[in-house]
């Protein structure tokens, strides 16, 4: 009796430590892919532009990137996501990208959030949370509605200071 618990118990461990370690991993593929999303934001701080970068990833390799533009593009429309998700889905040949991860370093608005759904993407990474704007869970939740057809898995806080860092340097610029 004593031994089947045992055996019991000793596969929970195992199934425990295999757990951490595939988190580990998926958390230094996730740091590495903000840092290129990062990337991104410095080149919109270079056109004085707010310092958003976003990329998306498929199969371990990055597809698309975007960084903001609204101001250079004179358009509401040139966010990072919004870019990164036309040209993602360009390559791929398919507007559903259910097989990608996007990674931002600001939590999505409620347009980009809006796309995200739409463009079926499973999982998205950002860096900070958006108070003003942000739904992903800091103003609404767009990304995990139960009401929707597709809800995203959603990871936040990877890489938190150098982009928030990023943007409070590029606002405080602004204000002098």
């Amino acid at each position: 009796m004593a031994g089947k618990r045992e055996r019991r118990y000793l596969r929970k461990l195992e199934k425990e430590e295999a757990a951490r370690k595939e988190a580990l991993k998926q958390e230094r593929l996730d740091i590495k892919y903000m840092k290129e999303a990062l990337k991104q934001a410095g080149k919109a701080a270079e056109l004085k532009e707010v310092p958003i970068g976003c990329v998306i990833v498929h199969e371990g390799r990055v597809i698309a990137r975007g960084y903001n533009r609204r101001n250079s593009d004179r358009s509401v429309l040139a966010h990072a996501e919004i870019s990164a998700i036309k040209k993602a889905a360009k390559k791929l040949g398919d507007w559903r990208l259910e097989e990608c991860t996007l990674y931002v370093t600001l939590e999505p608005c409620q347009m980009c959030a809006g796309a995200i759904v739409q463009a079926r993407i499973p999982r998205v990474v950002y860096a900070c949370k958006n108070p003003k704007a942000g739904c992903a869970g800091s103003v609404l939740n767009i990304l995990q509605m139960k009401e929707f057809n597709h809800r995203c898995e959603l990871s936040s806080g990877i890489l938190e200071e150098e982009c928030s860092s990023l943007l409070s340097s590029f606002f405080s610029k602004l204000r002098i």
